[in-house]
């Protein structure tokens, strides 16, 4: 499969070579560093700086120093993670102490955004109060970001794909995106913000695009992946990204669109090229 991604990689018709890179940024492109392993953070920033990407995510915090000194910044710091989150009181202390150290690790860096996670479902714990559980640990954690200009930005996240730990998460409680927006809206700060994944808006509540326009008051962050597969943003899914793109800039959005897919091409390099080309819209 990923030699056959790789031949219609390269075809003319895709427009990509191993020279392309971005022309217009007008989208402020990133790169969720995960995707890309065994490749290190640093090897990654030097294929985004090449390429024309200003920005890197997912990496260690060992690597910030050297992805700065490439001239990339860095454009969202992780937390607690997606299993472990508040949905349960139990995760309270936990999910208070990581985030406000990564809030403070953000301000180090320059970054303007910490990632949050609802967690996983567990036995017992009603949908309302599940609920009420996220809201009081964000609101118990909010000030501090206002006080240090971090934004939180809750991730949603599809529970329909079980074909691989990172491609969907079943049992994940966030997994509507408008019930997202709810609990964002229940915090009220302008420092609380919707991490907007196309990939998984796509999967679970679909109307992209109006989304886009309906939330754009309350996104922070934005997401990439072709659908369906999580693979690389070509022919071989259904996602209009171009339209997508365009439609980011026309809400005046002016933050990061980070590349999350996981690729499937003999060479990740050149799929991150030919993604950075799909997105790159005039």
């Amino acid at each position: 499969m990923a030699g056959t991604h790789a031949a219609v990689a390269q075809l003319p018709k895709d427009g990509v070579s191993r020279e392309d890179r971005i022309t217009y940024g007008k989208i402020r492109q990133s790169v969720m560093g995960w995707c890309f392993k065994p490749m290190t953070g640093v090897t990654l920033a030097k294929h985004c700086r090449e390429i024309g990407l200003v920005a890197i995510e997912g990496i260690s915090p060992n690597d910030y120093p050297a992805v700065k000194e490439l001239g990339l910044k860095v454009s969202l710091v992780s937390s607690h993670g997606f299993k472990k989150g508040p949905i349960s009181r139990d995760n309270h202390e936990f999910c208070a102490k990581m985030l406000k150290d990564r809030i403070d690790l953000a301000v180090e860096v320059g970054c303007p955004n910490v990632i949050t996670f609802t967690g996983m479902r567990e036995k017992g714990i009603s949908d309302k109060q599940g609920a009420k559980n996220c809201i009081d640990l964000w609101k118990s954690v909010i000030g501090y970001a206002e006080k240090k200009k971090i934004r939180l930005c809750l991730e949603h996240l599809n529970s329909r794909d079980d074909t691989h730990p990172m491609k969907g998460h079943p049992g994940y409680f966030g997994d509507d995106v408008d019930f997202c927006v709810d609990l964002i809206k229940e915090v009220d700060s302008p420092n609380m913000k919707l991490l907007f994944d196309v990939y998984h808006v796509q999967i679970m509540n679909g109307d992209v695009i109006r989304r886009i326009r309906q939330y754009k008051d309350v996104i922070g962050h934005y997401h990439t992946a072709g659908n369906p597969g999580r693979g690389e943003l070509d022919d071989t899914q259904e996602i209009n990204y171009p339209a997508v793109m365009r439609t980011i800039l026309e809400t005046g959005y002016t933050g990061f669109v980070a590349q999350e897919f996981i690729p499937t091409w003999d060479d990740p390099v050149l799929a991150l090229r030919h993604a950075a080309k799909v997105c790159d819209v005039s």
